[in-house]
């Protein structure tokens, strides 16, 4: 049984059963750490621990307007802070609109934010004490983990709360988190929960295939707190490279194998199929999946290069046109 049909046996608790947030969320069940349910009793297990997540998230997990953009964010301290992604803020210090889960409107500001890494944070500004959730740490998140994404799918829609999806970790660095949760436009800036209910990351870029995305992972905001407090636009020059459309998921173990190749992305353009194992990428040696994220990080759409794969016994060359992710 793989995530896709496990999540479609999945009730995730409806939008009108959200209650008031819960302080915190009992011990994680065995069956939300195994690699795969094992049994029905593992199936209502993962469902129940996403309903206590859910009552704990989701009145946390806001929409943020302003200069004409919309974006998600979620709530991090009573006192207001909003994680976001960075490219939702058009500008330091601009007045935005923030949307709670019940649809009340209050005001707010943005503050600072990384181009370079796609981090942002907004302020509620209107006076009050506000749900929040627990930022946890990025570091110790896991290929094939359980995961909730919540967010404003399409922008924000009047008398429809935050929407959830259930989801697995697909790959995990540094600079990235990727996950098999479906979203679209409007998601961005949403955050990425694990199964207890900390945020490990915020929903950066979404791909062609709205099962392919990359998360911020929150220790970026740990670690450049301060900054983004103050109102700083850091590295407002940058080119967010990590933009790069690739089009690949990785497969388990320790080469750089593909799991799978979209149709029509610039890999699949390109010959790459998968289980090809990629061994150099623009000259660089490859040795795991972070590897190539790495690389692939200092890439900007348009970019041409060479990817050198071993296919069974053979080895082969291959040029790819990188594109901007969708």
């Amino acid at each position: 049984m793989n995530a896709v049909s496990v999540c479609a046996l999945l009730l995730i608790a409806a939008p009108g059963a959200v209650g008031p947030p819960r302080k915190d969320v009992d011990p994680l069940p065995p069956a939300v750490t195994r690699a795969l349910p094992e049994s029905l009793d593992d199936l209502k297990a993962i469902q129940e621990q996403t309903k206590k997540v859910l009552h704990k998230v989701i009145p946390c997990t806001v929409c943020g307007q302003g200069g004409g953009g919309s974006g998600s964010g979620v709530i991090v301290s009573k006192d207001g802070y909003v994680l976001t992604a960075g490219h939702v803020i058009e500008k330091p210090g601009q007045k935005v609109r923030i949307i709670l889960h019940d649809g009340k409107v209050i005001e707010g500001k943005a503050l600072g934010r990384n181009k370079g890494v796609d981090s942002g944070l907004f302020k509620i500004t209107t006076a009050g004490e506000w749900p929040c959730a627990e930022m946890g740490k990025s570091e110790e998140v896991k290929v094939g983990q359980w995961c909730i994404a919540t967010g404003h799918p399409n922008g924000y829609h009047k008398d429809r709360p935050p929407v959830a999806r259930l989801g697995r970790i697909v790959l995990t660095s540094p600079t990235a988190i990727s996950t098999d949760c479906s979203m679209v436009g409007g998601d961005s800036g949403g955050p990425l929960f694990d199964m207890s209910g900390k945020v490990i990351g915020i929903h950066s870029r979404i791909g062609l295939n709205i099962t392919q995305n990359i998360h911020v992972p929150v220790n970026h905001y740990h670690k450049e707190w301060d900054k983004l407090v103050k109102g700083i636009d850091i590295g407002s020059e940058a080119k967010v490279k990590v933009a790069v459309y690739f089009g690949v998921t990785y497969a388990e173990g320790k080469d750089c194998a593909l799991g799978s190749v979209t149709e029509g992305s610039p890999a699949d353009k390109a010959g790459l199929k998968a289980g090809d194992v990629v061994r150099r990428f623009d000259g660089k040696e490859v040795k795991t999946p972070d590897d190539l994220i790495g690389l692939l990080a200092k890439k900007g759409p348009g970019d041409e290069v060479e990817v050198v794969v071993q296919r069974g016994d053979a080895t082969m060359s291959m040029k790819v046109k990188l594109e901007k992710r969708g």
